[in-house]
Parts: C-alpha cells; sequence; structure tokens
C-alpha cells in the first residue's frame, strides 16, 4: 500500500507518529471541556454501544485537543487507533483520508477477500482501475476491515477536520460507520460547526462543543506563562469570546508586543477592528511572519502550498532539512517539528501564511512543487493550476486527465472539481462549456445536487450550443429525479424537451425519457398528458424506437398495453447484444406486469453486468419489487440494501423512501410488524406525498399488510383505501391496482364491502381490456371477496387461472422460461396462496371440506415456503378446521428468527461463508456471526452443516429455488 504512483487519491500520508498533537508528557491541561471530556471517554469505552460521535466547533474551540485526548485514553485501554486529518488542498484527492486511516494496517488490506483487496487497492491507486468502479464492495472492504481489526483489539477511527476530507473517503466512511453497531469499533470525527460532513449529516450523535464560561476562560489564562492581568486581560476575555485558540493566541501575541516594547502590562494591546474572529487569529498569526528571515518565510509559504502528503512524495524537499531555517518559525509559535517533518500548528496558520504572500510568490511556490512532483502527475496539475494567472490549454488538459483517472477510481467528487477547474483554464467557452457538462455529469454521483445545478449554469452562460444545453439540463434532471422535487424537475426536463422538439429530436426524446421516470415517481396525470404532447411532435424513427416505448411504457402502461407488450420480443433481442439495456428492458417488463420476464432480465443483467454505478438507476427500486412479487423476498431485501445504501450515502431522499417501501412491505409480510411500520414510517416521512405518489401508495400498502397480518382490518382498510382517491379513482397509475384484493380482503372484514366494490368496479372499467393478467386475477379476487356467497366460486377459480400461461407475450418461444411450466413458480407466489386460501374459506363454509384440502394444503406449503407468518398461521387454522393434519413442518423453526436472520440463515444453508454473506448484505462478518450464533438455538441445531438439512430439503421438496 505504500509504494504507489499517479492519480488523486494515491497519496503517501504522514507517518503515524508526525500526527499533529503534543508530544507525548507534554500535554497542555484541558480546561472546562469536563462534561465533553467525559463523554467522549464514555463513547471510546470498549463497553460503550454508540459506534459514532461527530465533535462539531468554531475554529480554536479546542476539538482537535479533545480528539487528542480520547485518542490517548483509547490507547492505554488497549485500543488500536487509527487517525486521519483533513486539509483543504487534499480535498480534491479521492480516497486520500481514507488512505491516511488504512496506511498503517497494510497487513489488513492484504488479509481481505480477494474482491475487498481489489476494490481498495484500485481505490488507492495501487492497480489500474476498472471502467466503473465498485463503491459499495469499497465500503465493504473497510467495513470488513475494521472488523477483522476488532476480532484483535478494539479499534478507534478519529478523523479530524473532517470537513475537509475528500468525498470518496467520507462516503466509505459513513457507508461502515452506519453498519458498526455491534462492532468492537468506534468512530469519532471533528469538524467545524458551520461546514456540514456529506454522509455524517443524518441521524448521527453530535457533541457540540461551545465558548468556554468567564471562569473556565479565566482559569485558562491563569495557565498561560505570562497570564496577562488588568486592562490586558480584560480585553483579551473580551475579544476571545471564550474561544481556547483565541484566548491563548492573543495572550501570546500581547506577550511577544510587550516583549518587543510596542506597550506595557499597563496599557492595552491595539484593538483587533470589528473582523470575525477567524480573521482576527489570522492576523494574529499573520503578524509573527513580520521580521522573520527570508529563508523561513520561502519554508514556510512551500509547506502552505503543498498537500500534507507531498513531504512524503518529496524526500528532497526543505521540510526535511534539519537545518536553521525553522529555528525561528517554531519559535514564534508558527509550526512545530514532529519526528521526521514539520507542521503548522493550526491550520489558520497555514491560511496566514499563504494568504499573507503575495500573488507572485504563491506562484513561485507552486510551480516549484510542481517540479518536485513531476512523477506524481495528478498532484502536479493541481499545483500547476494553482500557479496559473490565465487560461492554459496544457494545464486544462492535464487537469482533466487527473479528472479520468480519479472517475476510473470511484473518486467522483474529486473528478468533478478537476474538471471544473481544467473549465476555468480552458481558453475557448465552447471548450470550457464542454468541460462543465463533464463536470456536472460527474458530478451526479455524488448526490450533491445544488452542486450538479450550479455546474450546469455555469455551461449554459458559456454557450448557445443546444445540443450542450441539453446535455446540462439532462444531467442535472438525472440526479434531481431521484430526490423529492418532482414537480420543478418535470417541468425543466419537459420544457427543454418541448424547445428541443424540432431542432434536436434525439437530444429532446432523451430528456423526456427522464421525465417519464418523473411522471412514475410523482404520478400525476398532468404530467402523463405533457408527456404525451411531446411524444406526438417527434418523428417516428427507427433509431428512436427504444426510447419511444420507454417512455410510453413508462408513463402510461395501461393505455395501448397490447402494443406495448408486442414490442417486448424486439427489445429483449436488442438488450441481448448490450447488456447495459437489460435492466431497462426489466424495468418495462415489470412496468407492464410481467414480472416473471422482469425477474429473469434483472437476474442475467445482475449476473453479467452487476450494476456496479454509483447512483441508484432512475425506477432501480423495479427489481427489488420483482423479486417481491415472484417471492424472493431475500432477494429483493439484498437489491434494497444496495439500493439504499447507495440512496444514503449520495443523501438522495426520494431513492432512500423506494428503498423503505420494500423494506416496510416484506417485513410486513413476514409479520415483523413493527418493524414494517418503522420502515413505512421512514418512507413517508422523507417525501411530500402529493409530489411522491409512488412512495405514498406504496408505504400505506405496506402498512395495510402490516395492520392485517396483526389482524386489525379496519386500520388495514383505512390505509389501503387511501391509496384511491375519495372518489374512488387511484392515487398512482400503476402501483395502486395491485392494493385491490387486499382492500376487498380488509373491507369484508371491516364491514366496508359496498365502498371496496365501487372502487374494485371503477378499476375494472378503468383498465378495461389494457389490464394485465395478474390485475385481472386481483380484480376476480376482489370480487369473490365481494360477491353474494352463492356468487363468489367463479371469480376465485377465474383468479386462480394460470395468468402466465395465458399471456401470448410469455408464450413466445424467445421469452419462454421452462420454470414457468411449474405453477408453484410461475408467477406472483404469495398472491395466487392469499387466493387459495380465500376459496379453501369459502368452500369450508359451504360444507365443500374434502374440495377445500387441496387448496389449502397448496397455500399452507407456500406461506411456509415464503416465510409469511401471519398468512401460515391463519392458513394453519383453517386446515385444522377442515380436518387435515398440520402438525409443524422444519421451516417453521424460522418463524423465531428476525427477518435479517432468517436472510442470512438461508444463505449460509446456501454454503456462502460469512464473508459472502456480509458482501451480499453489506454486513460485516462479525454481524453475520453474531446473528448465526444467536439463531442456531432457536433452530435447535449446533453446527452450520445441519442447517442444509433444516433449510433446504423441504425448501426443495417444495420446488423452491433457494432463498436469493
Amino acid at each position: 500500500m505504500d509504494k504507489r504512483t499517479g492519480g488523486p487519491g494515491t497519496v503517501t500520508g504522514p507517518e503515524p507518529d508526525a500526527e499533529p498533537g503534543p508530544e507525548p508528557g507534554t500535554e497542555e491541561p484541558i480546561v472546562g471541556r469536563d462534561a465533553e471530556l467525559a463523554r467522549l471517554f464514555r463513547t471510546v469505552d470498549p463497553a460503550s454501544s454508540d459506534p459514532l460521535l461527530l465533535l462539531v466547533g468554531e475554529v480554536g474551540a479546542g476539538k482537535s485537543t479533545l480528539l487528542d485526548s480520547a485518542a490517548r485514553r483509547a490507547e492505554a485501554n488497549g485500543a488500536r487507533v487509527l487517525r486521519a486529518h483533513g486539509s483543504e488542498s487534499e480535498s480534491t484527492l479521492a480516497f486520500s483520508a481514507l488512505h491516511q486511516v488504512l496506511r498503517p494496517v497494510p497487513a489488513a488490506v492484504e488479509a481481505l477477500p480477494e474482491r475487498q483487496r481489489t476494490a481498495l487497492r484500485h481505490a488507492f491507486g495501487a492497480e489500474p482501475a476498472p471502467a466503473e468502479p465498485d463503491l459499495m464492495m469499497i465500503g465493504t472492504a473497510v467495513l470488513g476491515l475494521l472488523s477483522a481489526l476488532g476480532d484483535r483489539q478494539p479499534v478507534l477511527v478519529v478523523v479530524d477536520d473532517a470537513q475537509w476530507c475528500d468525498r470518496a473517503s467520507l462516503d466509505a466512511l459513513s457507508f461502515a460507520a452506519r453498519r458498526l453497531a455491534g462492532e468492537p469499533v468506534t468512530m469519532l470525527l471533528g469538524a467545524r460547526a458551520d461546514s456540514p460532513v456529506p454522509g455524517f449529516d443524518r441521524h448521527v450523535p453530535v457533541l457540540a462543543l461551545g465558548p468556554l464560561d468567564d471562569a473556565a476562560a479565566n482559569r485558562l489564562l491563569d495557565l498561560r506563562p505570562e497570564s496577562p492581568t488588568g486592562r490586558t486581560r480584560a480585553r483579551i476575555l473580551d475579544q476571545a469570546a471564550g474561544n481556547p485558540l483565541a484566548l491563548t493566541e492573543l495572550t501570546r501575541a500581547a506577550t511577544l508586543t510587550r516583549a518587543a516594547g510596542a506597550y506595557d502590562a499597563t496599557t492595552e494591546p491595539p484593538a483587533a477592528g470589528p473582523l470575525p474572529l477567524t480573521d482576527r487569529l489570522e492576523r494574529i498569526f499573520a503578524a509573527r511572519l513580520d521580521g522573520l528571515p527570508a529563508a523561513t518565510t520561502r519554508a514556510l509559504l512551500l509547506l502552505a502550498a503543498m498537500d500534507t502528503v507531498d513531504s512524503a512524495a518529496v524526500p528532497a524537499g526543505p521540510w526535511h532539512t534539519e537545518d536553521d531555517a525553522w529555528l525561528p518559525a517554531e519559535r514564534a509559535g508558527l509550526v512545530r517539528r514532529t519526528g521526521r517533518g514539520v507542521r503548522f500548528r493550526h491550520p489558520l496558520v497555514r491560511s496566514a501564511v499563504y494568504h499573507t504572500a503575495s500573488f507572485d510568490a504563491r506562484r513561485a511556490a507552486h510551480r516549484a512543487l510542481a517540479e518536485l512532483l513531476r512523477h506524481e502527475p495528478d498532484r502536479r496539475a493541481w499545483h500547476l493550476a494553482a500557479a496559473c494567472p490565465r487560461p492554459d490549454a496544457a494545464v486544462s488538459a492535464e487537469l482533466e486527465r487527473t479528472a479520468d483517472r480519479a472517475r476510473r477510481r470511484g473518486g467522483y467528487a474529486a473528478a468533478a472539481k478537476a474538471l471544473h477547474r481544467a473549465a476555468e483554464l480552458a481558453p475557448g467557452r465552447e471548450d470550457s462549456a464542454r468541460l462543465l457538462v463533464r463536470a456536472a455529469a460527474t458530478a451526479v454521483f455524488t448526490g450533491d445536487l445544488a452542486w450538479v445545478e450550479e455546474l450546469a449554469a455555469a455551461a449554459r452562460g458559456r454557450t448557445d450550443d443546444a445540443a450542450l444545453l441539453a446535455e446540462a439540463t439532462a444531467q442535472a434532471g438525472r440526479l434531481a429525479a431521484l430526490t423529492v422535487r418532482h414537480t420543478t424537475v418535470f417541468a425543466r426536463l419537459a420544457d427543454a424537451a418541448e424547445r428541443l422538439a424540432g431542432e434536436r429530436p434525439a437530444t429532446a426524446l432523451d430528456l423526456l425519457a427522464g421525465a417519464a421516470v418523473v411522471r412514475f415517481y410523482s404520478g400525476q396525470d398532468a404530467q402523463r398528458d405533457r408527456v404525451r404532447e411531446i411524444l406526438g411532435r417527434l418523428p417516428e424513427e427507427a433509431s428512436h424506437a427504444w426510447l419511444r416505448t420507454w417512455v410510453r411504457t413508462v408513463s402510461d402502461p395501461f393505455t395501448d398495453r397490447a402494443v406495448l407488450l408486442s414490442a417486448l420480443p424486439r427489445l429483449a433481442a436488442e438488450a441481448e447484444h448490450r447488456p447495459e439495456r437489460l435492466t431497462a428492458f426489466a424495468i418495462m417488463a415489470w412496468v407492464l406486469d410481467e414480472t416473471p420476464l422482469a425477474v429473469r432480465a434483472f437476474d442475467e443483467a445482475f449476473g453479467r453486468w452487476e450494476l456496479r454505478g454509483p447512483l441508484p438507476e432512475g425506477l432501480g427500486g423495479a427489481a427489488a419489487w420483482a423479486y417481491v412479487e415472484q417471492g424472493r423476498w431475500g432477494r429483493a431485501r439484498e437489491v434494497c440494501a444496495r439500493f439504499g445504501a447507495v440512496a444514503a450515502a449520495t443523501g438522495l431522499d426520494h431513492a432512500m423512501a423506494c428503498a423503505a417501501t420494500v423494506d416496510a412491505t416484506v417485513l410486513a409480510y413476514q409479520g415483523d410488524t413493527a418493524a414494517a411500520r418503522a420502515r413505512a414510517g421512514d418512507a413517508l416521512a422523507l417525501v411530500d406525498p402529493l409530489q411522491s405518489r409512488s412512495v405514498s401508495v406504496y408505504a400505506r400498502r405496506a402498512l395495510g399488510a402490516a395492520a392485517a397480518a396483526d389482524g386489525a382490518y379496519e386500520a388495514a382498510y383505512d390505509h389501503l383505501r387511501r391509496v384511491f382517491t375519495a372518489d374512488g379513482a387511484p392515487v398512482h397509475y400503476h402501483a395502486s391496482y395491485p392494493a385491490l384484493a387486499d382492500l376487498a380482503a380488509a373491507a369484508v372484514r371491516a364491514g366496508r364491502r359496498e365502498e371496496a366494490a365501487a372502487i374494485v368496479e371503477r378499476s375494472a372499467r378503468a383498465l378495461a381490456e389494457d389490464a394485465s393478467p395478474r390485475l385481472r386475477a386481483l380484480i376476480s379476487r376482489a370480487r369473490g371477496l365481494l360477491a353474494d356467497p352463492e356468487e363468489a366460486e367463479p371469480h376465485f377459480r377465474a383468479a386462480l387461472a394460470d395468468p402466465v400461461l395465458a399471456d401470448p407475450v410469455l408464450a413466445d418461444p424467445m421469452l419462454a422460461d421452462p420454470a414457468l411450466a411449474d405453477p408453484m413458480l410461475a408467477h406472483w407466489p404469495f398472491e395466487r396462496a392469499q387466493t387459495l386460501l380465500d376459496l379453501a374459506e369459502w368452500l369450508r363454509r359451504r360444507r365443500r371440506i374434502a374440495e377445500a384440502r387441496a387448496p389449502l394444503t397448496e397455500a399452507l406449503e407456500t406461506f411456509r415456503r415464503l416465510g409469511a407468518r401471519p398468512w401460515t398461521e391463519r392458513a394453519r387454522a383453517e386446515a385444522r378446521a377442515a380436518g387435515l393434519d398440520v402438525a409443524d413442518a422444519a421451516p417453521d423453526a424460522l418463524a423465531g428468527l428476525s427477518p435479517q436472520q432468517r436472510q442470512i440463515i438461508g444463505l449460509a444453508a446456501r454454503g456462502l461463508t460469512n464473508r459472502e454473506i456480509g458482501e451480499r448484505l453489506f454486513l460485516s462478518p462479525r454481524t453475520v456471526s453474531s446473528h448465526l450464533y444467536r439463531s442456531f438455538p432457536k433452530l435447535g441445531i449446533t453446527a452450520r452443516s445441519q442447517l442444509r438439512d433444516l433449510i433446504e430439503g423441504p425448501l426443495t421438496a417444495a420446488g423452491h429455488h433457494g432463498p436469493g
């Protein structure tokens, strides 16, 4: 890990003994921070259940001192401490902070599983990076490494000045931090109070450092070697306003000035004026530069101009010399020696040195550093850029190459910054606009919508090129579609598409494809009409067929559904030769209610391409829903874990809400109703229900399922009734209709039969011939439930007619799947089992008990196989009433496990190791092991080898492919 060249993030961090802070045995006493220090000590205690704490405060509040003290306490208690310090200049170097954290433990990196080790080596530039980085695997590697270190001793990760850490490192660390529960690993971060830390700005415990009170401020002054008195002391106390650094440095300044004879102890120090505290402190440090020898000033400027890691990369630099140049700076309190190097005493000293120097002096320093770093192309490029007084095509090109290297390793923020700077240095306005559009496209993957829009706006200000302008709009829209601003984003995309419809129809269609995704999320019918109108103005060229089908399918799947279905064979053939289109094809199949076809395409897409992009794609949640519908709930939650983790890392609320609704639905089906309600609540809290009708409807369906699982049918009906408007129309044109049967089931038990029947019939009329076979089956089930008892049976029988085998699209030999011949595997097993149970209950009440036993047996077996505990219990009770022997089968042992434990048990039964399970579910091996340890006694087994017989044997007998 230590010998590396090229690329942002390919940094060589300071040695552990070079970290700033007082030497052992020389720590100054900490005054006025007893409560804060106690909180930090509790956090780093091995017995603490708090894995994460963010320490915030203004400049000079004492964050670094407190973090150092906590680190020393942890080390004294036997912990391994890993540290990183953010710096403004390194914020453009991808994974530089993460490398600082992991550099002291190269053996632990090498011990990681191959995929995780390779992902880290790509991130650090030790190996050529692939075309598309796997950021989730990098996060999993960090989690696994910290967990493995924790097996030997407690681990403390300390990140100071986190607001200056590069975004890629923060994403990886926050990914791990969210999964540290139960691990002997703690993470402490320090940051300025007014600077959000991406990835750590939601639901993170925060300890805020306020100003010292008067008593503590006076005690701190009393501890200074020459404690100020009289009016000088009063002036210092007034100006410092309780800031520890200000108290210390104003006292030092007063002492130095008095020593120089400028005033005596009876006179006031000069007024600092009405400047902010930081500016006053910088002026204090800058004043100490006066009178320093020229050699010292030059050395300080080089130190200020370089990255903190440049010193290790350039062993011949002046910071490694032992001459007398540093002594005057050390006496002035500007620097301190740290073993083999020199560091500024505080970031404000660096700022003061750098900004006090003339522009020409700064340029000269950066040119000198660029020459010394000629074998480090990315750092060299940034120093050359800092030395540029005007546009420079060569330096702009260097930065563009730097961006390409950063992007390949997953450093999207670093790449976007490099492209932005390259645009500033590009001589031509068109080149500058092109680079800004590229920067916006790259910044999309950071999830920072404001930044993307800023870059897109800058591009629009530098060009009239319609293609570039459209691309800028599309990039901002691509990210905005995953946020909650659907009305604004749709208008922006649709307006741009309308403007370009005549001159650039291909670009207009691309924009309209994004608008269709927003229409799906929002569910607004006015948006459907606008999409139709714009699409009608675009020429129907053969090369546009794919996107036209996408737009029509996603925005309006139940109008001319047969025409859209007829296009699927051709689209499937195209996707065979273009794997990146497999996912889009699968989404279209799912939207058209062709779930078996969608699942098959998703499986193939994941197998061939793995969808390793760093953003949740538009409608990416479709894969999870398709797996839910086909009864592969473990696989659905795996997809959700990835989708949700990426959304959380990038701060995309709507994408997080989508993942939460899938999770809530599976939890409800499995009987973990409290967790289901919590996840549905999470989803609803993240969106405006009028802006995100899709999320609102999915959440209400999950809440309805949870209430039904608890037997609270009136509550279930109330939730499901809100999936439709007051007059019975669907709230969402796609997500509402599948709730019809569940609405009817709740209505029967809640005494709301008439109202529910009106909604069902209105929906049936609206869908008419465009209803999918699945929706026809659900409507038939709903009619059976709501009908008079004498008229119910034909509806139940119609619902149980195999919709897949009756579907002409899936009968096409090109799309046929042999597994579909088995009705247990054919389509929607949970929905089928519900209908079988309804039919069996009806038959038993009609005293046709012998006929009821076959559907009851099939329903019970399906519910058991799926792990749908509430429905299993209901089917078991009905089976007993029908005289069936329903002794508990072995798989019911899973009923005592949590949904996550069942998921882990299922994967372990398939032979996956703890590390492999962790990679699938984004958990540490320790967490997996802990779940298995707690699950074995509940299952009545003592060894992993017993899992296959316990879990897979009965499921295979039932025709199940496995939990994933």
